[in-house]
């Protein structure tokens, strides 16, 4: 069943734990004037999230729908959320609007650029793109700036059923996916390195964030922008020496 709970001023966390994954599947809930979603869940979890979220709202007066990047978890349920709710406007980056979200979607989405915002009514989300980060082309994340909410997607995945909100070490946490994921055979690319991966993580850092809203596993209430710089370093020593030795195989 999905568990709810209220993990900063009028955003809730909606989770599903799958033991067949070990793995937590969080979406997050604004309750506003113009109701948020971020993350729709997969099609075969959506009659449960959307009975939770029936629980804090009406499901038909969301008025956005996001996501950070393409892919099942992320946005699989869009459609079932737009016939739900008929205001309903999917948003997105115009990356992936253009490649996914015009075709995939049954009413059009609005691709937004950097540093727009989204105005729920009390609460200003700014649209930050991480393209590659964690992984996809269209990925980008949202940042509540009043409350210093940063909505992160598969940035500081933890395995496991873990609690709705921690202040103890998450990137140790992340750190222990990431080496997990590089001994599986098929999702050991999950995270990849690019030469941007590192500023990329130091202009979300700079954002301050005081919240690290997770897809996978618990929120974390702390220095966002301290872990959001030592994941770089994590994310080097981890993935670099993968690089390393996939070149001299080569």
């Amino acid at each position: 069943m999905a568990r709810i709970d209220e993990i900063a001023p009028d955003l809730y966390r909606v989770s599903i734990y799958m033991p067949q994954f070990d793995l937590q599947f969080n979406h997050f809930l604004i309750k506003d004037d113009e109701p948020l979603l971020f993350h729709t869940g997969m099609r075969r979890m959506f009659p449960e999230v959307r009975d939770a979220v029936a629980q804090v709202i009406d499901p038909a007066a969301l008025r956005w729908i996001s996501w950070s990047h393409f892919e099942v978890d992320e946005c699989g349920a869009l459609n079932e959320w737009l016939t739900v709710a008929p205001r309903a406007q999917a948003i997105c980056s115009q990356v992936g609007a253009a490649v996914n979200i015009e075709d995939f979607a049954i009413r059009p989405p609005r691709g937004i650029a950097k540093g727009e915002v989204i105005e729920t009514g009390g609460h200003t989300y700014r649209y930050v793109p991480t393209p590659h980060l964690p992984h996809g082309w269209d990925a980008g994340v949202l940042f509540e700036e009043k409350t210093g909410v940063l909505l992160c997607s598969d940035l500081f995945h933890q395995i496991g059923d873990v609690e709705p909100v921690t202040s103890a070490d998450v990137l140790g946490r992340w750190d222990a996916a990431v080496a997990a994921y590089q001994q599986h055979p098929v999702l050991m690319d999950y995270v990849p390195l690019t030469p941007a991966t590192r500023r990329r993580l130091n202009e979300l850092a700079d954002l301050q964030p005081r919240v690290l809203a997770a897809m996978h596993g618990s929120t974390f209430v702390g220095d966002g922008a301290g872990a959001l710089r030592a994941a770089a370093d994590m994310l080097q020593h981890r993935l670099g020496a993968v690089a390393v030795d996939a070149q001299h195989a080569a």
